[in-house]
């Protein structure tokens, strides 16, 4: 079998937990060489990583330059580093606002074009991870919209850059089990009875995205459990 992205070396983003560990887990048991970027150390001592803060460009220039210098390459990027700060728009302080686009929106953008030089010498691939709240507006997410709006734009507009080039795939994933929802206010935190998708579902369809043979592209994938209330 022609070995695919999902077989090569992929920076993870957010890879220290929720989806980003699952997606590090997937891969791993599939004998890639995953490289986790994040804030927070990886509980796996079985995992190269680099602590840094998406939101600092530099940092991250420099980090994905130290990978493909370590890896000699790199074959994919996928992007779950993300935070949100819910709550009504006058009531969120400007620098929490401003920080949920700086992660998800600004640092995704960051990571990838940091990597795009390698990715077009391996014809890589990359997946964004987006929400279903990029695709409906909801009171109390200004931020966390935007932002999320913002990288399925992103997504589509550097799919067309580099078509033929390097693949993007835009995930649009629902409410996972995760610590994403840990210390919110009760009124946006899910309920006992929510329906929440097991991140490792996710994450089978991040590497479905990585493993398509060269020249076939999932360009948009939704996956989310079958009670997803955010959904449509």
């Amino acid at each position: 079998m022609t070995p695919t992205p999902a077989d090569g070396r992929v920076i993870v983003t957010g890879g220290a937990s929720g989806l980003g560990a699952a997606v590090v887990a997937a891969l791993q048991a599939r004998g890639a060489t995953p490289v986790v970027l994040d804030r927070a150390p990886s509980e796996r001592a079985d995992v190269a990583q680099r602590q840094v803060d998406v939101s600092d460009s530099a940092a991250v220039e420099q980090a994905v330059a130290d990978v493909r210098a370590e890896l000699g390459g790199i074959d994919a990027v996928v992007t779950a580093a993300g935070i949100d700060r819910p709550g009504r728009l006058a009531d969120i302080p400007t620098d929490e606002w401003e920080r949920v686009v700086r992660i998800n929106l600004l640092g995704t953008a960051a990571v990838v074009r940091a990597a795009v030089p390698a990715l077009i010498e391996s014809h890589g691939r990359v997946v964004t991870v987006a929400s279903t709240l990029a695709l409906k507006g909801v009171s109390d997410a200004t931020a966390y919209c935007a932002a999320k709006f913002g990288v399925v734009g992103f997504s589509q507009a550097l799919a067309a850059e580099l078509a033929g080039q390097v693949g993007v795939t835009t995930l649009i994933p629902g409410g996972m089990s995760t610590h994403f929802f840990d210390g919110r206010d009760a009124q946006y935190a899910p309920g006992d009875d929510a329906q929440l998708n097991d991140p490792a579902n996710t994450a089978s369809a991040v590497i479905f995205a990585l493993s398509q043979p060269r020249g076939c592209e999932v360009r948009e994938l939704l996956i989310a459990h079958e009670s997803e209330p955010s959904w449509p």
